[in-house]
């Protein structure tokens, strides 16, 4: 993944899941994104993945690791994850041809932006839109 030379994404939604290879195969097969890296450790659990969607990326892995990151995300919650996709449509489609749990079907907001939400294996939130965000330094 890109480094903060200004080439890609400097923020990445971090996420830790029970059963972190069922969100890796739910997120690429499902709802679009490009596994990047998935390293395991030698008990077979995902110690680290990147997974891709455009030009952003969320790094993810299991719970129970015993990790620092681990440790404080213990009693956390789930996470909501906003990305920016092209055919918000399309998406959606693969989505709900992959069984994902679909909270709101594509929606034109008075933003302007085309949004559709769906719930991963595990509780997190997933929205997926046309809006995107100008960041500016």
């Amino acid at each position: 993944m890109a480094g903060t030379d200004g080439a890609g994404p400097g923020i990445f939604p971090t996420l830790l899941y029970t059963d972190a290879k069922a969100a890796v195969r739910q997120l690429t097969e499902a709802l679009g994104f490009r596994a990047l890296a998935v390293y395991e450790g030698e008990d077979g659990k995902v110690a680290h993945a990147e997974l891709a969607q455009g030009n952003g990326a969320v790094m993810l892995g299991s719970r129970g690791t015993g990790s620092r990151f681990d440790e404080a995300m213990r009693n956390a919650g789930p996470a909501g994850v906003y990305v920016v996709v092209e055919d918000v449509d399309a998406h959606h489609r693969r989505a709900v041809e992959h069984g994902a749990e679909i909270l709101m079907p594509p929606t034109d907001q008075d933003y302007g932006s085309r949004d559709y939400m769906a719930r991963d294996l595990e509780g997190n939130v997933w929205s997926f839109g046309t809006y995107a965000p100008e960041v500016r330094g």
